[in-house]
């Protein structure tokens, strides 16, 4: 698209212009504004402030008061999370809740409910 879209304006292709030798200087022709160097300061004449220090507009009590109003939202999304996780969420819950003890109890009661199956499937073959 290049030669299709471009105007008669714009600027020839650099490696069209004659060149420099390797090793002369920048050329000056082209050379840009540049920016003033600034002036050597003392830059520990002036104690450094502290985070979170007010500057004396008050802008640190705003913040102050920013955070708390984020804080109070954060606590509020995560209690509407918790007391809106439905059947599943309510399941791990409750298994959540569940002591050391509690889950060996449950994890026993299974494992002899599935002995007691295969015996009555045994039994039912006549082995």
């Amino acid at each position: 698209m290049g030669n299709i879209c471009s105007r008669s304006s714009n600027e020839t292709d650099p490696f069209t212009q004659p060149g420099r030798v390797v090793g002369a200087g920048p050329s000056d022709r082209n050379a840009a504004p540049r920016a003033p160097v600034p002036t050597k300061t003392n830059w520990k004449a002036t104690p450094g402030r502290t985070l979170g220090e007010s500057n004396g507009d008050g802008s640190a009590a705003g913040t102050d008061e920013a955070r708390a109003n984020a804080a109070i939202a954060a606590q509020k999304r995560a209690e509407s999370a918790s007391a809106n996780k439905g059947k599943l969420g309510a399941k791990l819950a409750a298994q959540k809740a569940q002591s050391h003890a509690q889950t060996l109890d449950q994890v026993s009661r299974t494992e002899r409910a599935a002995r007691d199956a295969d015996e009555a499937e045994a039994a039912r073959r006549w082995n």
